[in-house]
């Protein structure tokens, strides 16, 4: 490829305020110019680089300062994308993180784009010196793990605008040198004011961690509901299970098998005081095979510690000290780890000793340590008699990592600390129960 192009390799290079990753065209072409201000101002835009005369691009490039991110998607000769690169702007304005490198390898012209058989390969690097290589020589039927060397390059130098490197100019072999050959395009529609909105969903974007969701509906009786599956769902009303003493004025949500020489995993700022433990059920209605007819059974799907009653106005992500939510991919959560399907509200104050405190109740059964709380996701509660705060321990629907939402008023208060312990639920908007699937007897 490129052979026709002389001594070198001529590549169009075309702006636009997005790239439609479905139809692989440029969405709002933008001059030169006009991208150069978007890129000043902080606001998303795309590069393409093509070879002349060709529709499928060479590589797709998406800045978008505001979001810390700038990614790189290269494509082949059929149109998929063979190699992404995801950058991240950190503290540094002069270099950039070299978050995520991924690249599918294609064994033929007519195998689909990402598919699951083909070889990939994934590293994943942090700031801190930390990082992992995954290989999957045989796509998902194995899949091996090491660490990045001290030679792995972390960081590069941010460019200036129009300065950046063409990727795909090693990565396919293209005969050098090149020479970019800007391209004055159609400029279409007008522009919006914040570059975001009418983007249309196919549209390349940066990476949204996870989000909240409509949490409140977990805790408004009546609410219909749904997870895909079960559609006759019903959230009932909450159940308060006592309260918890935060004496300190700083609330720690954790998993209680966290060590405790490293402190809970995320710590809340709350007035000193008692609150109470809510937690968010919900009525599942499905047809039994077994007893011939209709039955409905309670889970619980979130708990919730009410710091006022006003209700929330907004959410955000609790974050832990290390927690830097620019790092995060698409859908990706910071958390509490759990080994052991268990997650706990407690006086941070007081971590030591009611971390100490619970594993003698719980691990080592010493009697008149705590006290078990019967017939709730609340397990057991723990409580420091020099301080007098308080540990209440919930289950998980299992391991791994659970986010923590903290609510605040419109004033900006704290108003509500909830996690999720299963899956989030979909508001039916028409509040239909119909079509509702049998569940395995």
């Amino acid at each position: 490829m490129g052979g026709d192009q002389g001594p070198g390799t001529v590549i169009e290079v075309a702006y636009a305020q997005a790239w439609d990753l479905e139809a692989r065209a440029l969405w709002r072409p933008l001059t030169a110019e006009a991208a150069r201000e978007r890129d000043v101002a902080g606001l998303p835009y795309v590069v393409v680089y093509r070879i002349p005369g060709q529709e499928v691009p060479l590589e797709v490039r998406l800045v978008s300062w505001r979001d810390h991110y700038v990614g790189l998607w290269v494509y082949d000769d059929q149109g998929r994308r063979t190699d992404e690169l995801d950058l991240r702007l950190l503290d540094d304005p002069d270099r950039l993180l070299r978050r995520r490198t991924r690249r599918w390898q294609y064994t033929e012209p007519d195998v689909a784009e990402f598919d699951e058989e083909c070889p990939r390969f994934a590293m994943e690097l942090f700031p801190d010196g930390k990082g992992l290589i995954t290989q999957e020589p045989r796509g998902g039927r194995g899949r091996g793990e090491t660490v990045p060397g001290a030679d792995v390059e972390r960081w590069q130098v941010r460019p200036a605008f129009g300065d950046w490197p063409v990727a795909s100019f090693h990565w396919r072999g293209l005969p050098g040198p090149v020479a970019l050959q800007a391209v004055a395009l159609d400029s279409g529609a007008a522009a919006t004011p914040d570059g975001t909105s009418e983007v249309p969903p196919t549209c390349w974007r940066p990476p949204l961690p996870a989000q909240p969701g409509p949490l409140d509906a977990l805790f408004r009786p009546g609410t219909r509901v749904t997870n895909g599956y079960y559609t006759d769902m019903t959230v009932v009303e909450p159940r308060r299970t006592g309260t918890l003493r935060v004496p300190s004025g700083l609330l720690a949500v954790s998993g209680p098998d966290y060590p405790s020489d490293q402190g809970p995993a995320i710590t809340v700022p709350v007035p000193p005081g008692e609150y109470a433990l809510e937690e968010a059920e919900v009525g599942i209605g499905y047809y039994c095979e077994w007893s011939e007819g209709w039955v409905t059974r309670t889970d619980t799907t979130a708990v919730r510690l009410r710091i006022s009653e006003i209700p929330a106005a907004s959410w955000e992500m609790g974050l832990g000290p290390d927690d830097d939510p620019r790092l995060l991919a698409e859908d990706e959560i910071f958390g509490f780890n759990t080994d052991g399907a268990t997650g706990c509200f407690a006086d941070a104050g007081a971590w030591k000793p009611l971390h100490r405190l619970f594993e003698q109740h719980l691990v080592l059964r010493e009697p008149g340590v705590g006290e078990n709380i019967p017939d709730s996701i609340y397990l057991l509660r723990v409580q420091d008699e020099a301080s007098g705060g308080e540990l209440v321990a919930f289950a998980t629907t299992g391991d791994g990592t659970y986010p923590v939402w903290v609510g605040r008023s419109a004033d900006g208060e704290v108003a509500e600390v909830v996690v999720l312990v299963g899956e989030m639920l979909t508001p039916l908007e028409d509040g239909s129960a119909h079509g509702a699937q049998a569940a395995p007897a």
